[in-house]
């Protein structure tokens, strides 16, 4: 019967360690063994001071991870932050039912816990990482329903969290994320090619150290697409006058067509309706919803 989710601990990861790293690098097997805690799609373990594993908990997650371990290392050389390619792709066992890594372990704090007034210094690096990844996607690249597609295609799961994004924020700001997001639905559709596309750029899956971008992390929603879905992160991370400045470095370089800023603001108005209608979202990230509902309500 197939395992829908699972909770590892050390004891599981030392073993899988064992059975299947040690064969590669049997030093690194054996460093210190840390959890580090457990997101919606996987369990963090840092091993040793260099090395991070990462296994997803449930059955809807593994493709993620195996998304990241074939598409990591084709786009990590094009890159110019770090970003977590893996070292090592374990395999599913009589232990643990499906496919984990072992990553690096990139420096950094999240940029969720650095003010968004402080937030200037990653607008250049940021940027530089979104125009480097948005190159076209091969044919063979992840498809991903959530994320990079057209707009049309979220509109009747946004359309259906109105009465309790209103319930949460008021009916002013509900509003004003309906404007926006009808501007983006009423915006002509990406003309394409697809590009590849991040998918999740919110400040939890930015690393920063003294505020300039180390890191991206969690590409497990890559997919191809609509540019626009990342772009979203002007809204997301920065205040108005970083955003600005982050929108000029991206839409106004070339690379993209002229109606993307409104699409990728619809992007943004749409992950707050998903993130405010889910109570374990609304308190991870609180601090995203006041900082996008700030600019998007005082405009």
């Amino acid at each position: 019967m197939p395992v829908a989710e699972i909770d590892p601990d050390e004891d599981l990861v030392y073993a899988l360690l064992s059975e299947q790293f040690a064969m590669v690098d049997p030093v690194a097997a054996a460093e210190p063994l840390a959890f580090l805690g457990q997101g919606w799609d996987n369990a963090l373990f840092r091993l040793g001071e260099t090395l991070l594993v990462r296994l997803p908990i449930r059955e809807l997650s593994a493709p993620l991870v195996t998304n990241e371990a074939r598409w990591l290392p084709v786009l990590e050389p094009r890159l110019p932050v770090a970003v977590p390619s893996p070292v090592f792709v374990g395999s599913p066992s009589s232990r643990y039912p499906w496919a984990w890594t072992i990553v690096p372990w990139i420096e950094g704090k999240p940029v969720a816990g650095l003010e968004p007034a402080k937030r200037g210094g990653l607008v250049d690096g940021l940027a530089a990482t979104m125009l480097a990844l948005h190159d076209p996607a091969p044919a063979e690249a992840p498809l991903n329903p959530f994320r990079g597609v057209p707009l049309a295609e979220r509109a009747s799961a946004v359309e259906a969290r109105w009465p309790e994004v209103a319930r949460h924020v008021g009916d002013t700001a509900t509003r004003r994320l309906q404007l926006v997001w009808a501007g983006g639905i009423e915006a002509a559709p990406w003309p394409g090619p697809p590009v590849w596309v991040h998918g999740d750029a919110h400040p939890l899956n930015l690393l920063h150290v003294d505020g300039l971008l180390t890191g991206v992390i969690d590409f497990g929603d890559i997919t191809s697409g609509d540019p626009a879905n990342d772009l979203a992160t002007a809204w997301w991370t920065f205040r108005r006058d970083d955003r600005d400045r982050f929108l000029a470095r991206t839409v106004g370089s070339g690379r993209y067509d002229d109606h993307i800023a409104a699409r990728a603001a619809a992007w943004a108005a749409s992950f707050l309706t998903a993130v405010i209608c889910d109570e374990p979202s609304r308190e991870l990230f609180a601090g995203v919803i006041a900082n996008t509902l700030d600019q998007f309500t005082t405009e």
